[in-house]
């Protein structure tokens, strides 16, 4: 979450319908749960370290009023025009000791962005569940054939397998699985892939269909479903 240090525009990015706050409460909203926020524009309050902490206190309070717990949280004081504390630590802060921030995970520590954005913890890929691999798009490839193209979020997607595409309830075969023009032995959740489907033509599927594994819990359609 980049956060402008610069006087009046931080106050507005945090006022009832600024930025800052629907950013935030988008990102929560959407799932996200590791948050880094990084206080820019630094050197236009001179490195200021009373407006630093000024800033924290305040973007704590309403982080916290969103869902994230702000003790998780890195606050990195930054100037992107200049670079500092982007990559190395600047030299305009000697007042700055370095972020840290605990997780369930244990605490970490460090001083640039870089080191904030390596320290986020990876998340666990949920290749246990039934595929679901929602449609992006739909392509017919000379010599190949149609490709439907997307990313699998649970499951896993292997050349062999027989899918179901929902809502269309139309079944075939997956012929072979690719990404960045690779050949995969198997897909796995966050790929996005594109995968060659025997006899099914561009019109039969399209973007916003659900291919899902035929041999279990292929995806169907719901009376209801509980939105977060």
């Amino acid at each position: 979450l980049i956060i402008a240090a610069g006087t009046g525009e931080f106050e507005a990015g945090i006022s009832k319908d600024g930025q800052t706050r629907e950013h935030a409460l988008l990102a929560y909203t959407l799932g996200v749960r590791q948050l880094i926020v990084s206080i820019n524009k630094m050197d236009t309050c001179n490195w200021s370290e009373t407006r630093f902490a000024e800033i924290i206190k305040e973007t704590s309070n309403f982080i916290k009023k969103v869902g994230f717990n702000p003790k998780s949280v890195p606050f990195v004081p930054i100037s992107g025009f200049n670079g500092d504390n982007m990559i190395d630590p600047s030299t305009n802060c000697p007042w700055y000791k370095g972020w840290n921030k605990e997780t369930k995970a244990g605490s970490s520590t460090g001083k640039t962005l870089l080191q904030a954005i390596d320290a986020i913890e990876p998340p666990s890929r949920p290749v246990d569940k039934p595929l679901r691999l929602p449609l992006q798009d739909v392509y017919k490839i000379g010599g190949i054939g149609t490709v439907p193209v997307g990313r699998i979020e649970t499951g896993t997607l292997k050349p062999g397998m027989v899918v179901t595409f929902a809502p269309v309830n139309l079944t075939t075969e997956v012929k072979s699985v690719e990404m960045h023009h690779e050949q995969l032995t198997e897909g796995l959740p966050g790929d996005n892939v594109g995968f060659n489907v025997k006899n099914v033509s561009v019109k039969d599927i399209r973007r916003g269909n659900v291919a899902g594994d035929s041999k279990n819990d292929p995806p169907s359609g719901v009376e209801s479903f509980v939105a977060q």
